[in-house]
């Protein structure tokens, strides 16, 4: 069962790294296959949940400024995304997909939730990260918004500090001269802990907009969103909501039992006979 689980969690560290390997190394058959499981070795995103994330830990903005990543917590919950910004493709995938996530979500960055991305390449700085948002925040477009995705750099010890709490597992491949590493998104509580893992370069708005919530200790969204977090449960081996048979059943039988409740109520006072003395139709009094 966690074979299972790591491998589908790892899907989509195959599609970018193979790739990678297949595109930039020229080795015979058998050492491709011992580079992959080499690859394998070295990369995850390993579920941690409830795990707290460092808020001291210290990064550089896309404004050049020393920031702790404590500044963007306390308030809505976060969504993490681990990249690097001049990545050739996966990278590119994954900031693309939580862009179209966002755009799909009823729910706006900077009034439910923030959004942090860093930068697991030490040597990116500012100019970077400055260049990454302008392009990000241009196509997401919603007034007000541009204070409320991050884009950060700082220095390896600091970068595996919170990839490391995360279980984010990447590294560093000379020959190919790129960060070899895995695909997907999380979503933490307003006070830093792990909430929710989103995997891949896909990421579905509604999924996440429950991940949120959930977050949020329900602090944020409708009605409906609280009932659907009854009705659905999150799967851990697939990193998505799915239907809670049991829940639903009980919602179905509660509003069948009231929906009978109705109905006889009405039947009766259907039936209910005249008062004596009251006006008939046609009838002069």
């Amino acid at each position: 069962m966690a074979s299972a689980v790591r491998r589908r969690r790892s899907a989509a560290i195959l599609v970018g790294s193979l790739l990678l390997s297949v595109a930039c190394l020229v080795v015979p058959a058998r050492g491709q296959s011992a580079q992959e499981q080499a690859v394998l070795n070295q990369i995850d995103f390993e579920q941690r949940l409830n795990e707290q994330v460092p808020l001291d830990a210290v990064f550089t903005d896309e404004d050049g400024k020393q920031v702790q990543l404590t500044q963007y917590f306390g308030k809505r919950p976060v969504i993490l995304v681990m990249v690097f910004y001049e990545c050739p493709m996966l990278c590119t995938e994954i900031l693309n997909g939580t862009l179209r996530m966002m755009q799909e979500m009823a729910f706006t960055a900077g009034q439910e939730y923030e959004v942090v991305t860093i930068s697991i390449d030490p040597r990116e700085g500012p100019v970077e990260a400055m260049g990454k948002k302008s392009q990000y925040m241009r196509r997401y477009n919603r007034e007000g918004t541009w204070g409320s995705w991050h884009f950060l750099t700082g220095k390896d010890d600091e970068i595996h500090r919170v990839a490391d709490a995360i279980g984010y597992k990447y590294f560093y491949d000379e020959e190919t001269a790129q960060y070899v590493h895995a695909s997907g998104i999380t979503v933490l509580t307003p006070t830093g802990r792990v909430s929710r893992y989103f995997y891949g370069v896909q990421y579905d708005a509604g999924d996440v907009r429950l991940g949120l919530v959930e977050a949020s200790a329900n602090k944020i969204g409708s009605p409906v969103d609280k009932l659907l977090l009854f009705c659905y449960h999150y799967d851990p081996s697939s990193g998505k909501y799915n239907v809670a048979v049991m829940s639903f059943v009980r919602v179905f039988g509660v509003f069948t039992v009231l929906a009978m409740i109705g109905g006889f109520f009405m039947l009766m006072r259907r039936d209910r006979p005249d008062p004596v003395g009251a006006s008939k139709p046609g009838m002069s009094v």
